[in-house]
C-alpha cells in the first residue's frame, strides 16, 4: 500500500487541470484534497495545432504545484492522464517530458474512447446504484464525451470534437449574438448526427452530466429558478436568453449570476450551445449533474489495477476471443518470455511488475494479425493494436504493444521499431521486442512439450543464452532459428551469443 493509503488522480483537461487525492481504508474511498487550476490548453493551440509558449508556461507552473503535493506519493499510487488538446498537439513530444518532470510522474495520453470510459466510471461510482441504462454527457474544454451504460459497464461511448472553450473561441469571439449562438448550436447538432441513431436505438432511463460546465449550468438554472432540480430544455432556453441579453463576457460577468464563476463566463456560451444541442438531438427531458467526472474515474481505475480488477486484462482476453487467438500457444510463448524477462529485468533496470505486464500482453496478442492473413500477420497485428479501441490502455501503451508485435518476426529495422514510439520509450520497446522474438523462435514447432531450463544474462544490449548440454544438437530447427536471430539483432544494436 502507498504512504498512508493515499492515491492521486490527475486530469489534464483542455480547460482546467484537476487533481484529487484520496485515502482508501476498509474498502472506502475518502477524498483528502482537491486542486484545480484553469490553464486553458484549448485556447493555446495555434493554426498549426501546436501548443503556444505562454500556455505551456501556465501548464508547467500548475504541474509544479501539483508535483509538490504529490512528492510523498509513490509512482504506483498516482495516475495522470492527458485529454483532447494534449493528444492533438503536434509538439507534444517536445513539451511532455518537461511536464512529466514538473509533475514527478508520467502522463498518459488517452484516446477519446478511453476518456469516455473513464468519465463513465467516475460518474457511475458517484451516483446511486441504478439497474437501468443511463446516458452520461461530459462537456470538456475541447471535446464532449457521451456514454450509454448500465451499472459500472459502458455499452456505447464516443468522443465528439467539440467543447465549451473550443466552441466559445470558434463562435463567440465577437460577442454573444443570436446568429453566433445559432451557428454554434447548428454545428453541434451536425457533430452529434453521426452517433444519434446508435444512441437513440439503445435508449436510457436516466441522464447524468459531468464536469464544470454542466455543474455550473445546473447551479445557474437552480439559483435563477428556471428549474427546480436538474437541467431542462426550458432552463437552457432561459440561459440562452440571459447570455444574448448580456451581449459579451464583461457584461455577463457584471450581472453576477449566482452559480457562474468569473472564469466560467468565458466559455458558458459555447458550453450552453453544445448542451442545448445534446438535449434536442437525444430528446432529453432532464439531466442531473454528477459530482464524479474523469478524475474520479481515473482514481477508481487506478485502484482497480492495484486490486486485481485491471480493465486492461479484460481487454486482452476480449481481443484473444475476438481474433481467435490460439490461447494455449500464446500462453506457452508467454511463460518462456517471462522466464527470460525475470532473468534480465534487473540488468536492464526495468520495473519488474510493469515490465512483466507488457511482456505478457505482447505474448498473448502476438498472433492477433492471423485473423486477417498469415502473410505479414505481424504487421496486421501491429495495425490492430495501434488503432483499435483498447479500454484501459493509453495511446503510448498501445504503441508499445504494437511495436513489439509488429516486429516480432522477420527482419528488424530500427526505424520500424521507433515508428510511433517516443525516444524515451525506444530502448524499452527494443527490449520487449527481443524477448518476444526469442520466445516465439523457441516455440516455432508449437509443441506442448515443456522447454528445458534456459539461462539468459544481459550486459547492456549483449545477451547470452545458455542451454543444457546437447539440447541444441537434438533440436536443429530451434538452433538454426536462434543462429538466424543472432544475425538479425545487430541491426537494432543487440548481440546474441548462444551457448
Amino acid at each position: 500500500m502507498s504512504e498512508g493509503n493515499q492515491y492521486a488522480a490527475i486530469d489534464l483537461g483542455s480547460s482546467s487541470f484537476h487533481m484529487v487525492v484520496a485515502r482508501v481504508d476498509q474498502g472506502g474511498v475518502h477524498v483528502m484534497d482537491r486542486l484545480r487550476e484553469r490553464v486553458g490548453l484549448a485556447a493555446g493551440m495555434d493554426a498549426d495545432q501546436n501548443l503556444d509558449a505562454d500556455t505551456r508556461k501556465r501548464a508547467l507552473d500548475c504541474l509544479l504545484k501539483f508535483g509538490e503535493r504529490l512528492a510523498e506519493l509513490p509512482t504506483t499510487a498516482t495516475r495522470a492522464v492527458g485529454t483532447n488538446t494534449l493528444r492533438r498537439a503536434k509538439n507534444a513530444r517536445e513539451f511532455l517530458p518537461k511536464f512529466e518532470e514538473a509533475l514527478g510522474h508520467s502522463i498518459e495520453l488517452v484516446s477519446g474512447q478511453e476518456e469516455a470510459r473513464l468519465v463513465y466510471l467516475g460518474v457511475a461510482r458517484s451516483v446511486p446504484e441504478y439497474p437501468q441504462r443511463r446516458l452520461v454527457v461530459d462537456i470538456g474544454g475541447s471535446s464532449t464525451e457521451l456514454i450509454v451504460g448500465q451499472g459500472n459497464r459502458p455499452i456505447e461511448r464516443d468522443s465528439v470534437q467539440m467543447g465549451h472553450l473550443r466552441w466559445s473561441i470558434k463562435f463567440f469571439q465577437d460577442g454573444f449574438t443570436k446568429q453566433a449562438f445559432e451557428d454554434a448550436h447548428t454545428r453541434a447538432r451536425i457533430e452529434l448526427g453521426g452517433i444519434k441513431r446508435r444512441y437513440r436505438a439503445l435508449g436510457w432511463e436516466a441522464v447524468y452530466g459531468s464536469s464544470g460546465t454542466i455543474k455550473s449550468i445546473e447551479a445557474i438554472t437552480r439559483e435563477a429558478g428556471w428549474a427546480q432540480s436538474g437541467i431542462t430544455l426550458d432552463a437552457l432556453n432561459s440561459l440562452k436568453a440571459e447570455i444574448l441579453s448580456a451581449g459579451d463576457v464583461a457584461s455577463l460577468r457584471a450581472r453576477n449570476l449566482a452559480g457562474l464563476s468569473h472564469d466560467r463566463a468565458v466559455s458558458i456560451a459555447g458550453g450552453g450551445a453544445i448542451l442545448r444541442a445534446v438535449f434536442e438531438t437525444f430528446h432529453i427531458e432532464e439531466m442531473v449533474a454528477s459530482q464524479g467526472a474523469l478524475r474520479e474515474g481515473v482514481l477508481h481505475d487506478l485502484l482497480g489495477r492495484l486490486h486485481h480488477e485491471d480493465a486492461r486484462d479484460l481487454t486482452i482476453a476480449s481481443f484473444q476471443q475476438r481474433y481467435s487467438v490460439d490461447r494455449e500457444h500464446a500462453a506457452r510463448v508467454e511463460r518462456t518470455a517471462l522466464s527470460l524477462f525475470h532473468q534480465v529485468c534487473d540488468a536492464w533496470s526495468i520495473d519488474r511488475l510493469d515490465g512483466q505486464r507488457f511482456v505478457s500482453w505482447a505474448c498473448l496478442l502476438h498472433e492477433v494479425g492471423l485473423s486477417v492473413n498469415h502473410s505479414g500477420y505481424h504487421k496486421h497485428g501491429a495495425y490492430l493494436l495501434r488503432h483499435a479501441d483498447m479500454p484501459g490502455f493509453s495511446r503510448a501503451d498501445q504503441a508499445l504493444l504494437a511495436s513489439a508485435v509488429g516486429n516480432h518476426r522477420r527482419k528488424l529495422h530500427l526505424d520500424r521499431v521507433s515508428e510511433h514510439i517516443g525516444p524515451s520509450q525506444l530502448q524499452l520497446a527494443l527490449q520487449f521486442t527481443v524477448l518476444l522474438r526469442l520466445a516465439v523462435r523457441l516455440h516455432r514447432t508449437r509443441s506442448s512439450r515443456s522447454q528445458p531450463p534456459i539461462a539468459m544474462s544481459a550486459k547492456g544490449n549483449d545477451l547470452v543464452l545458455r542451454f543444457p548440454v546437447g539440447w541444441l544438437a537434438e533440436h536443429p530447427l530451434k538452433h538454426a532459428d536462434l543462429v538466424d536471430e543472432a544475425s538479425l539483432l545487430p541491426a537494432v544494436g543487440f548481440s546474441l551469443n548462444i551457448v
